[in-house]
């Protein structure tokens, strides 16, 4: 199958050039008995398509296929029926949540205040749960990279933090860094944004939101690379200016760049509207942003 002019394919950040695609389109038709999920994975690994933590983008390479598939450059294989998906047995249900005794005083009344990482499916179904019921933009779900800490004043939970894929696009961040559209395909995934920040409604104390923020920032680089296997340059979060002033991430050395435009692209011929949300910024080490700005040589993202 011939290929047509590939110039402007891009997909998930990566840039695809004619020779790419003709190579893709034959290793398709070399292989027309391939299951769809097998096909991706094997051209992820011709292509050297992969996140920063080596994880090959099957699902990215899946859509661009399709993508593919729809322009009339190549046929895919059949979709093969999905096995039937098992219930989760009734002992992974979430137990009830408890109600708490306030917790009013000093930061300093407290035992030491900590960030603990949740590694454990079921602490993971607890902290869901908790997030869901009082976070004020509710939870369902994380996708992709994320971090799930719990707040400890030693073993009594104050709180939840969410660390998760930053914003693709936001512009008073770009323009911040001051990247090139290339540079942010690479390396946008060197920015981390905290999605959910939650003290519980029981916990009154005074300066331990900044308090938590400050910690965060110094430790996020080591748990995300131990996650992971990368480290992350950059903490962004986005703040509600008509509930919320952002004080305690200006006192935890946040920096407020601006506001988004209120405006975003849900998918291809749709979008969203929504109200401006204030954009802070939080480097994780002093040259973060040259880094950030660089392009690494014949790296693919």
């Amino acid at each position: 199958m011939e290929v047509m002019n590939t110039r402007g394919w891009v997909h998930c950040g990566r840039e695809f050039s004619a020779a790419e695609i003709a190579d893709l389109c034959a290793t398709v038709a070399w292989l027309p008995g391939l299951p769809r999920q097998e096909l991706a994975a094997t051209l992820c690994e011709h292509l050297a398509w992969s996140t920063l933590s080596g994880t090959p983008k099957i699902h990215a390479c899946l859509e661009f296929l399709e993508r593919l598939r729809v322009a009339g450059l190549l046929a895919l294989p059949a979709l093969r029926p999905s096995p039937p998906r098992r219930c989760a047995p009734p002992s992974a249900a979430v137990e009830p949540i408890a109600e708490e005794s306030p917790v009013h005083c000093a930061l300093s009344a407290l035992a030491p205040v900590s960030l603990e990482v949740v590694r454990d499916a079921a602490v993971g179904a607890q902290w869901d749960a908790l997030v869901a019921r009082w976070h004020p933009l509710g939870f369902q779900g994380a996708f992709g990279y994320r971090l799930r800490y719990f707040i400890l004043a030693g073993d009594r939970r104050l709180g939840c933090v969410l660390l998760a894929g930053a914003a693709r696009a936001v512009a008073v961040r770009d323009r911040w860094i001051g990247w090139t559209a290339q540079a942010r395909r690479e390396n946008v995934a060197r920015v981390v944004n905290n999605s959910r920040f939650l003290i519980f409604p029981h916990v009154r104390v005074a300066h331990l939101a900044s308090h938590v923020l400050g910690q965060l920032a110094r430790r996020a680089r080591a748990d995300w690379l131990d996650h992971w296997g990368f480290e992350p340059l950059l903490l962004e979060t986005f703040v509600d200016p008509r509930h919320y002033a952002g004080t305690c991430y200006r006192a935890a050395g946040w920096q407020l760049l601006g506001e988004t435009s209120g405006r975003g692209l849900a998918r291809p011929g749709q979008s969203y509207q929504s109200t401006p949300r204030q954009v802070w910024v939080k480097p994780l080490c002093a040259d973060g942003r040259d880094r950030l700005c660089a392009v690494p040589g014949n790296s693919r993202s």
